[in-house]
């Protein structure tokens, strides 16, 4: 064979075998679905759009021992008859080669109250279970760290890291962005 037809033979093995890997996407839940798993059926939900200085994204970064991805953070405040119930932002970011979305859910006072994961691109295994998640509330920024206060899973440790990651990023913009100003 010559190397001409054996470069095109291995282009050609090489493109089907992208084509025949398996996908893994999961998208659990829309944006709609997360907000009512976030603040309930009967809630309102209003975006702030805060922009940080680039002294908050220092402070914000130092806090969360994580960079900002962006100076934009969208923080969807939940109200029930006009009175405000808690905080939740949406944090995108890559696991080990593929994206996971998770919702984070404060309550008034910053403690993270819940975690769910909006989409997984990673192959099943991969995702950290909802029981492990659980185990992220009632934290506070300092109590999160892996191995050290939250064991991660076996299998998933770049998963767990992940979230604790986003965890630690969303409770920094709290105490940095929203604590002790009116919203």
């Amino acid at each position: 064979m010559s190397s001409t037809k054996y470069f095109g033979f291995l282009w050609l093995v090489a493109i089907l075998g992208v084509f025949s890997m398996p996908c893994f996407a999961t998208v659990f839940y829309s944006k709609d679905e997360a907000m009512k798993l976030a603040f309930g059926e009967d809630a309102n939900v209003e975006v702030i759009s805060l922009f940080p200085s680039a002294e908050e994204v220092s402070q914000i970064e130092q806090l969360a021992k994580v960079k900002l991805d962006s100076n934009l953070i969208s923080v969807f405040v939940g109200k029930k008859q006009g009175v405000a119930v808690g905080y939740a932002m949406i944090d995108s970011h890559t696991v080990r080669t593929q994206p996971e979305t998770l919702l984070l859910v404060l309550s008034l006072e910053g403690k993270l109250r819940n975690v769910y994961t909006l989409a997984f691109h990673e192959p099943p295994e991969y995702q950290p279970p909802e029981r492990w998640m659980a185990l992220l509330a009632n934290h506070s920024i300092e109590e999160l760290s892996l191995n050290k206060d939250i064991q991660g899973v076996a299998g998933a440790t770049l998963s767990t890291r992940a979230a604790i990651n986003s965890a630690r990023k969303v409770l920094a913009i709290y105490q940095v962005l929203i604590q002790n100003k009116p919203h």
